[in-house]
């Protein structure tokens, strides 16, 4: 990861020239074929993105509450740790 940040996945106010929008990345690297789109299918295409990392965000929290309450819900009754 500290590799990508340092020489792949630069930002504009790291020397790189601006995305198309906020967290673009490429940086005319790996398009797979987003400029294709259109701008419906470029929004919805983001929003299911956003949506889907708040879902993962969710899951992970929940694994953490368990967690810390002491409950696993991982097979075995394994709790890391312990």
């Amino acid at each position: 990861v500290g590799f990508l940040e340092l020489f792949g996945m630069k930002d504009s106010a790291n020397g790189a020239a601006p995305g198309a929008f906020v967290g673009d990345f490429r940086n005319g690297a790996l398009d797979f074929g987003w400029d294709t789109f259109d701008e419906e299918t470029k929004f919805s295409k983001r929003a299911i993105e956003l949506n889907q990392g708040r879902a993962a965000m969710m899951g992970i929290w929940g694994l953490v509450t368990h967690e810390m309450m002491g409950n696993s819900i991982l097979p075995g009754g394994y709790l890391p740790g312990q």
